[in-house]
């Protein structure tokens, strides 16, 4: 039995997308929204994800790329653990790779597979 974006774990979820290369955010963008997800952003670097957290209170979630152009999205991941807003890693690093602090976040691969986004991002789910 498959589950409709109306009355899917993603429905009418304000999720915060991050993520640089403007293929796949627009990628994760479209999924979101066919999961029945209110996306905000892409937001290609950790200064404008943090911008839309600042000005966005309702954010609910968020997709994290780990590389972002150089910099890394470990900032807007602190912020969103600090507001117990849960997120996942979206990379293609081994989550090994990842640094101590980090390495028991959720990570999913890319390609995304919406839903697993979507078990990730149960709102009880622990960053």
């Amino acid at each position: 039995m498959s589950t409709s974006p109306l009355t899917g774990p993603l429905f009418g979820r304000r999720i915060l997308v991050v993520e640089d290369d403007f293929l796949i955010a627009e990628e994760v963008r479209h999924d979101l929204e066919q999961a029945g997800a209110v996306v905000v952003g892409p937001a290609p670097s950790v200064e404008k994800a943090l911008r839309l957290l600042d000005v966005d209170p309702a954010i609910e979630a968020a997709v994290l790329d780990v590389n972002l152009n150089g910099e890394q999205s470990f900032p807007v991941a602190a912020r969103l653990r600090a507001a117990a807003i849960p997120f996942l890693f979206a990379t293609g690093y081994n989550p090994a790779d990842l640094p101590a602090e980090w390495r028991q976040a959720p990570v999913a691969t890319k390609p995304l597979e919406i839903a697993h986004v979507a078990r990730l991002l149960e709102p009880d789910k622990p960053a």
